[in-house]
């Protein structure tokens, strides 16, 4: 399911409707006052306003430039560029070959990658640096690009004329480079241009060396081969999807009726069948593979693996309930099995990328780790010895570690994101290996995403607020004093659309528990009561309501504001960064704490004097369509429209791992599952509700909206429906994307 959340394009949104409040104000406004302000079709651009920022930042080993992606035109097209850090000089470096990525050049296996990796971007859309080297590689449409340091230039290792090259990663030094084609695991010696195929078995539904699906999706595990440090072994796996039942969607605006007028997925609905999965290594120069012991349950899932620089392989080994983690330790050459720790929950879960080695570590730190674990409640770091043994304790309180941005061994110190300072802050703090108190090293209030350099000396900081675009700053790791500026963008549309920072409010419930939310006013001249959109995600994993830039550069919420709507965000109970109790309320029971949440937000706009009860309405996509489907069933008193973007329906049609997490099988909670279908509560619907949905959407299959459809008519419902026949979970059509803004506007309008 989708977890990332596209400032203005993740239809989100809502509106109220009924009788009362300024409907006069209100067709003025959308008359007369918005257009001039924001375009509608500035609501569906890409970047957004102030959003063309550089992403994917590397030191080069030596520390002396930093390289990272970025437009320099403010489009979606990204170059490789290096700042150099002692000149202060930027300078471009490469750019993609033929024009690079584009929506239309890629093949259907790389199009689905970008898809479960969210991404957008087209032209040079990644690179890799060799750890130990300033060697870089760059895969581009199925080919592989290298480059030696800032001062080389791109050349083709490996051409797709004989399968696209999928998934490519380089050695710590350089010398070799892994990859997939046609299912089999690769590697080419980067120096001499020799290639070696390292698996063989490949077959319809089985596959060697890349992510399954449902790692891809749902656990953020991208990749399905590890290099060893010595870059001598690959780790890999075998994924066999042979028994796991296709899944056909027909491309229903094609004008072809053949095989490309349709494409069949292997995929796992809940309670069904899983992908099975084994765990290898094999010797870079060729041979058989060692298949390792992931244990006899056929439903557990790898995932993660990676190798310690001791050369040990770590795997993380989870059972299908998502209540147990293991953390597994093998000897590549022996095969030897060693259980390091187990994670136990009685709620779920949550995967993540924390476990880090040290490297140089001596006396009890030789060969120790340092591992994240929720088991106070949230998520913290601890340090382990090479044996599994809990050594200390090095972060506590009520609050969670986001991510371990680096260890310096040479002083013991340890650097971390969190949010200490709030839940709606990301800063970047300091402690030690011994632990104590953290020391916070970002200064401006906002959200910091931080890359740390190799000598603990500097970071890039990427800083934004709802008061300020995203900058990016060099600075010192000693202070956090600012040494550089890297990027600032001066962009016209902010002043131009008038973007207006929302309010950050917090309310507390009626059983005491204190909710985030946003607030986007009218324009001044409407006057309160007025008709509120809540626009809604209000599934895990997610928070939208945070201190930062992309709240601001919500041009959906700023485009109705300047219509004369509220637009209200709230983070109910269930969303991310507010620790393991607050997530766990909705376990077993999906659309029922979520809608109660956002309807006390409703009701506390109302006691402020903000909203108009009678013109309620609410908005989303993905698990936010769900929540607005449902929130027009189960809370029909407070909200009167609803638009329901590819919502998820009903739970055993969505996959294994995500709903199994939060609702268990089908077998094991029928009630749960029957309760958190929309269906269940179509009878109590009495608003207007609108549907959208992309015709080749293989994450949430088109199927969910096809059955409330069903549900609907056979209730007498009346409803109206979008489709979207070329597009898949997010419209990536510009064209698309405008007219869908256009028929919601005109949804509310007409329903006010």
């Amino acid at each position: 399911m989708t977890r990332t959340v596209l400032v203005g394009l993740t239809l989100a949104g809502g509106l109220g409707c009924g009788s009362g409040g300024p409907t006069a104000s209100l067709e003025a406004t959308s008359q007369v006052h918005a257009p001039e302000r924001i375009p509608i079709e500035a609501v569906a651009e890409l970047p957004v306003p102030g959003g063309s920022v550089p992403t994917a930042f590397a030191f080069t080993p030596d520390d002396r430039h930093l390289v990272y992606l970025r437009s320099p035109d403010a489009s979606l097209v990204r170059m490789l560029w290096a700042f150099d850090i002692t000149h202060g000089i930027e300078q471009k470096l490469s750019e993609a070959p033929g024009g690079g990525v584009t929506e239309e050049n890629l093949s259907h296996e790389e199009r689905l990658r970008r898809e479960r990796q969210r991404e957008l971007g087209l032209g040079l859309t990644s690179y890799r640096f060799a750890r130990d080297t300033h060697r870089l590689i760059v895969p581009l449409r199925g080919d592989v690009f290298v480059q030696d340091g800032v001062g080389g230039s791109l050349r083709k290792l490996v051409d797709r004329s004989a399968g696209a090259a999928i998934d490519a990663r380089i050695t710590h030094d350089g010398r070799r480079v892994a990859f997939v084609r046609n299912e089999e695991l690769h590697a080419i010696d980067v120096d001499s241009g020799e290639q070696r195929q390292l698996t063989t078995g490949a077959a319809h539904g089985v596959h060697h060396g890349l992510a399954e699906f449902i790692a891809q999706e749902e656990m953020g595990r991208h990749y399905g081969h590890a290099w060893s440090w010595d870059g001598a072994m690959l780790a890999y796996t075998e994924v066999d999807e042979r028994h796991v039942p296709q899944y056909r969607i027909v491309h229903q605006a094609s004008d072809s009726v053949g095989e490309d007028s349709y494409e069949d997925h292997r995929y796992p609905f809940s309670g069904a069948a899983n992908a099975k999965l084994e765990l290898g290594i094999v010797q870079a120069a060729g041979g058989p593979t060692r298949w390792l012991d992931i244990g006899n349950d056929p439903d557990i899932y790898v995932a993660r693996f990676q190798w310690f620089p001791d050369g040990r392989l770590i795997a993380q080994l989870e059972n299908r309930a998502q209540t147990r983690l293991e953390l597994v330790a093998f000897d590549p050459r022996s095969g030897k099995r060693e259980l390091l720790l187990v994670e136990d929950s009685n709620a779920w879960i949550n995967l993540h990328d924390l476990l880090r080695p040290l490297e140089h570590g001596s006396g009890e730190l030789a060969g120790a780790f340092v591992w994240a674990s929720e088991r106070s409640g949230f998520r913290h770091l601890y340090l382990y010895g090479q044996d599994g043994r809990l050594i200390r304790t090095l972060t506590d309180g009520p609050w969670m570690v986001d991510a371990l941005e680096g260890i310096d061994e040479n002083t013991g110190k340890l650097y971390f994101t969190a949010t200490k300072d709030g839940p709606t802050e990301r800063h970047l703090y300091e402690t030690t290996l011994q632990g104590g108190e953290p020391r916070r090293l970002t200064l401006l209030p906002g959200t910091h995403n931080v890359t740390l350099d190799h000598g603990f000396a500097r970071f890039v900081d990427v800083h934004s607020s709802v008061e300020r675009p995203p900058r990016v700053t060099l600075r010192s790791l000693l202070d956090g004093r600012e040494l550089a500026v890297v990027h600032e963008q001066s962009d016209a549309r902010i002043a131009a659309f008038e973007l207006r920072p929302p309010e950050l409010v917090a309310l507390t419930t009626q059983d005491g528990e204190t909710l985030h939310g946003a607030i986007y006013r009218p324009d001044e001249h409407v006057r309160p009561p007025y008709p509120t959109i809540v626009s809604v995600y209000g599934g895990p994993h997610v928070q939208r309501v945070v201190n930062a830039w992309s709240m601001t550069a919500d041009m959906r919420a700023q485009y109705l504001r300047g219509l004369g709507f509220l637009v209200f965000v709230l983070d109910n109970r269930g969303s991310a960064r507010r620790g393991l109790a607050f997530e766990r309320r909705i376990k077993y029971r999906l659309g029922d704490l979520e809608v109660r949440d956002q309807v006390e937000g409703v009701d506390w706009l109302v006691r402020q004097g903000l909203t108009d009860p009678a013109r309620v309405g609410i908005q989303g996509w993905s698990y936010g369509g769900y929540v607005s489907a449902m929130a027009l069933c189960r809370a029909p008193e407070t909200f009167k429209v609803a638009i329901a973007g590819a919502p998820i329906t009903y739970w055993e049609g969505y996959d294994t791992h995500y709903t199994e997490r939060y609702m268990g099988t089908p077998a094991v909670n029928p009630t749960g599952y029957l309760e958190s279908s929309v269906m269940r509560h179509v009878p109590q619907l009495s608003g207007r509700l609108m549907l959208v949905h992309g015709l080749l959407d293989e994450n949430v299959h088109f199927r969910h909206t096809a059955r409330l459809v069903s549900a609907l008519i056979a209730a007498h419902k009346p409803y109206q429906l979008l489709m979207l026949p070329d597009e898949r979970h997010f419209p990536r059509s510009k064209e698309d994307r405008v007219y869908l803004e256009e028929r919601m506007r005109e949804f509310w309008l007409a329903h006010l």
